[in-house]
């Protein structure tokens, strides 16, 4: 057992003697300028560093791309299921048009969504969702009730 430590104490001192600067050329050097307290000089320039990227080109900043991905989409409406059953249909109706974007012919998520924008009174987008699913399965087994709830909505 004390071998083990040993070889891992060894191996963790040339980890940080290889990750730290063996010579002063590496190291920032101060140089005192006339008038000027100390002031440290910046290295010669190497080439743009990653959190000097122009705003376009920061990831961070990037819009999200979907692609077609049925499994995601899946995933998402059950995680909106979850959050419809606790009664959160804000995150619920988030989560189902989240699904929508992995996969535009999911008719459940549609559903889902239409079903989650009518509980948060938000008839425009219920309707828009339930004009989807029947777009999608005009005569689905949910078909008569997306009806319904469409009539519902206009009125």
């Amino acid at each position: 057992m004390s071998r083990w430590w040993a070889g891992f104490f060894v191996a963790g001192a040339l980890f940080a003697q290889q990750n730290t600067p063996s010579d002063a050329s590496d190291r920032p050097t101060l140089r005192r300028q006339e008038g000027q307290e100390r002031t440290q000089q910046p290295k010669a320039d190497s080439g743009p560093q990653t959190d000097e990227l122009p705003p376009d080109e920061d990831v961070r900043e990037a819009p999200k791309q979907y692609s077609f991905n049925p499994l995601q989409s899946k995933k998402e409406v059950g995680v909106g299921n979850f959050y419809f059953k606790k009664g959160d249909f804000k995150a619920a109706a988030g989560r189902f048009r989240e699904a929508t974007k992995w996969n535009d012919g999911n008719a459940e998520a549609w559903m889902r969504l239409g079903e989650a924008e009518e509980r948060r009174e938000n008839a425009k987008a219920a309707r828009e969702a339930y004009r989807k699913v029947l777009q999608l399965q005009p005569n689905g087994k949910n078909a008569e009730e997306v009806k319904k709830r469409l009539e519902k909505l206009k009125g």
